[in-house]
């Protein structure tokens, strides 16, 4: 094989992983919105059964005052309204207790969280930390041969490429925080992606993990969530914690 075919599949399996780095900035964006549509979805049925109580005993009221006289509201179907009533009262009460049990439940989960602050801990995340100008790449490949790595901001565009060739089984690659150009980033979070060559030529896309430093923990509407510099992921994403 020659060296320009060799550089030229390099180039390939680069461009595979900055278009796959770009793709899964997509789609952590896509994540954040269907999120926040979740939580806006899971307040409001309480605030809608809050506004149809009020409505519900505004209507009987108006119905007991308007009422003809000599023709009196049913009383069985008085009483089922009465029932109905207080049947949305009671799904109010419960609500608002779970939503006390929710939180009482999140203030333990955040106290037991910070013990992992100060702490090296590796996460699932489409998206690298750097902190302190050094991030860490994890991927576990079945065989041997070469990958391409690449790092992007949030606009897709590639800030630093490169290939190596990896062993079988566990991996990992450190970045200095340097783009292509040899200048030093900011600590931040970017995007990256780790792409293979396949036997048959094509490229695939590899899963990874990251290794940072927790520096907090957040409670959010959504669950517990893990700090690692700028980067931020659910609890359900952490694999390891170090010393």
């Amino acid at each position: 094989m020659s060296l320009a075919t060799v550089a030229a599949q390099n180039a390939n399996a680069l461009a595979a992983a900055t278009a796959a780095a770009a793709a899964n900035n997509k789609s952590s964006a896509s994540s954040s919105s269907t999120s926040a549509a979740a939580n806006a979805a899971a307040t409001n049925p309480l605030v809608a059964l809050s506004s149809n109580f009020s409505d519900f005993l505004q209507m009987l009221m108006t119905q007991l005052k308007n009422q003809d006289p000599t023709s009196p509201m049913d009383t069985n179907q008085f009483t089922t309204e009465l029932v109905q009533f207080s049947g949305v009262e009671q799904q109010i009460n419960t609500n608002g207790s779970l939503t006390q049990l929710i939180q009482l439940t999140q203030a333990g989960e955040t106290m037991q969280g910070t013990s992992m602050t100060g702490k090296q801990v590796t996460v699932q995340s489409t998206q690298i930390p750097l902190q302190k100008g050094s991030g860490t790449l994890n991927f576990n490949d079945p065989t041997a041969g070469p990958v391409a790595i690449a790092i992007t901001d949030a606009s897709g565009q590639q800030l630093y490429g490169t290939t190596l060739t990896a062993t079988a089984g566990q991996n990992s690659w450190s970045w200095n925080g340097e783009n292509n150009q040899g200048t030093q980033l900011p600590d931040g979070v970017y995007n990256a992606a780790i792409v293979s060559e396949n036997a048959n030529g094509t490229t695939s896309a590899m899963p990874f993990t990251v290794t940072g430093t927790a520096t907090g923990v957040e409670s959010l509407s959504s669950g517990m969530q893990l700090e690692l510099g700028a980067l931020t992921v659910p609890f359900s994403s952490v694999q390891s914690v170090g010393n």
